[in-house]
């Protein structure tokens, strides 16, 4: 279990890496871009992503995840004013996160928490958020990909690539390692 606690934080670190990554190649305008009044721009999805990342990591091990104070609506309002503004933000989202999952123990990962007054194990608490931020950075990078057109430069294995890129990785030993060491 020791191992889960440092994949998952490597997880975590490459899906944020990921949005970093896609907010280096977009603009403000583009970030606030929406395809039509009832759909997420990537800035309402980062809103939303850290609004459940501030709520669910503070006080993780010993207050119910989905906090009163937190108004999961008003995520869905496009307020941010810069690009800077949206950044700091998703950085606060992770800071929070990191703050919470770095610390933990190995005899932590048992521990009931509770979602919603839904109890989970400490693993399973940390799997379903992993689950829901891949899912929302995805739809960033995607929307990214999308805006950019041609100009988007690739955040993984380019078309054409593939057989590049597995000489690549067949070329060394055999060994343990995590696939984002080397990204």
């Amino acid at each position: 279990m020791e191992s889960y606690l440092t994949s998952i934080i490597k997880q975590f670190e490459y899906y944020k890496s990921l949005g970093d990554k896609t907010f280096s190649q977009l603009t403000f305008e583009e970030i606030q871009w929406q395809s039509d009044a009832d759909s997420n721009s990537i800035s309402i999805i980062v809103k939303h992503l850290v609004g459940n990342m501030l709520s669910r990591w503070t006080n993780f091990l010993t207050e119910d995840g989905e906090k009163e104070w937190r108004n999961r609506d008003d995520e869905f309002v496009n307020n941010f004013n810069s690009k800077e503004d949206i950044i700091a933000a998703w950085e606060s989202g992770w800071f929070c996160l990191f703050k919470a999952i770095r610390p933990l123990k190995e005899t932590d990962l048992e521990q009931i928490i509770y979602i919603r007054n839904g109890g989970h194990t400490v693993v399973e608490a940390i799997n379903r958020q992993l689950a829901h931020y891949s899912y929302h950075v995805g739809q960033i990078v995607f929307l990214g990909k999308l805006l950019k057109g041609n100009e988007w430069q690739s955040l993984s294995i380019p078309k054409g690539d593939s057989s590049k890129y597995n000489q690549e990785k067949f070329s060394k030993e055999k060994g343990k390692r995590h696939f984002t060491d080397d990204l």
